[in-house]
């Protein structure tokens, strides 16, 4: 029996282990958020573009991050007469373009928007999109251990590994600030190397030092005292893109337009294990 079994509550934080090829030298992660399918204004060559580049880069994976689907309801701010199929279609097509990648994707999360399905009946579409491709899912947000490579700490045998958070977001907020500063505050309630946080349309990736003592002392020759390093280490803070156009809903609200270039996160397979971003 495991030491775990019977201990997980329902809803409860976990988080999921993926080892990937030791033969990587780097691994590079595009989240895949707001596609908003069925929306009038979704940009479907921007999102083709990136499943190609997961589909043609061997040493890319991504995670979902919510609002996959438009999935507009009477109920909802959206223009449930402009959007592109039901909820359900949205939810199908949604499954036949990632399924060429589903071995790519290290998990997913829900957005505000299928969340509106959700709250008005208990069905749960990006629920329905990970069990037919068979990955992790859990409706909050998700906390993922990543090890890949070999070599680390000058071990042949040992990965480099990484942990990361993802997560849809919420609010409405206008200025690149105080979309910034919703990712900033998910770092400080768990520990990781990387967070990622979606819903605002807008792509930027800032890095936060923060210190951390070694475990390792000695005995100071000088005083005699047990002494240990504070060791730098760095934690990196990303807001993703979207791939809806400008116009409707939020221009009406006073919003920016999307950012619709995917940012992408890199992480080191060899040398001194860190994290990067290109935006």
């Amino acid at each position: 029996m495991s030491e775990y079994e019977g201990i997980v509550i329902p809803g409860e934080e976990i988080y999921y282990a993926h080892v990937l090829d030791p033969e990587f030298k780097k691994l590079e992660l595009p989240p895949t958020s707001d596609v908003h399918y069925g929306n009038h204004l979704f940009s479907l060559h921007h999102f083709q573009r990136h499943i190609q580049y997961l589909l043609d880069t061997p040493n890319t994976y991504t995670f979902l991050c919510g609002d996959l689907c438009e999935s507009s309801i009477r109920t909802s701010k959206g223009d449930i007469f402009k959007q592109v199929g039901s909820p359900k279609d949205q939810r199908d097509w949604m499954i036949e373009k990632l399924m060429p990648i589903k071995h790519k994707i290290l998990g997913a999360v829900a957005g505000n928007h299928e969340n509106r399905i959700r709250n008005e009946t208990s069905m749960d579409i990006t629920e329905d999109i990970a069990k037919a491709l068979n990955i992790p899912y859990r409706n909050e947000g998700m906390l993922v251990k990543i090890s890949f490579g070999s070599g680390n700490d000058r071990h042949d045998d040992r990965p480099y590994t990484y942990f990361g958070y993802f997560t849809h977001g919420y609010g409405g907020a206008r200025t690149a600030s105080s979309k910034a500063v919703k990712v900033e505050r998910s770092s400080s309630y768990i520990h990781a190397s990387f967070y990622c946080m979606s819903h605002d349309h807008v792509a930027n990736a800032a890095p936060v030092i923060y210190l951390m003592p070694d475990n390792r002392t000695k005995i100071d020759e000088a005083t005699g005292f047990t002494i240990g390093k504070i060791i730098a280490n760095r934690k990196m803070l990303i807001k993703s893109n979207a791939y809806v156009k400008w116009g409707g809903y939020s221009e009406l609200g006073g919003f920016s337009p999307s950012d619709l270039e995917t940012p992408i996160i890199m992480m080191a397979g060899e040398g001194k294990p860190k994290v990067r971003v290109l935006v």
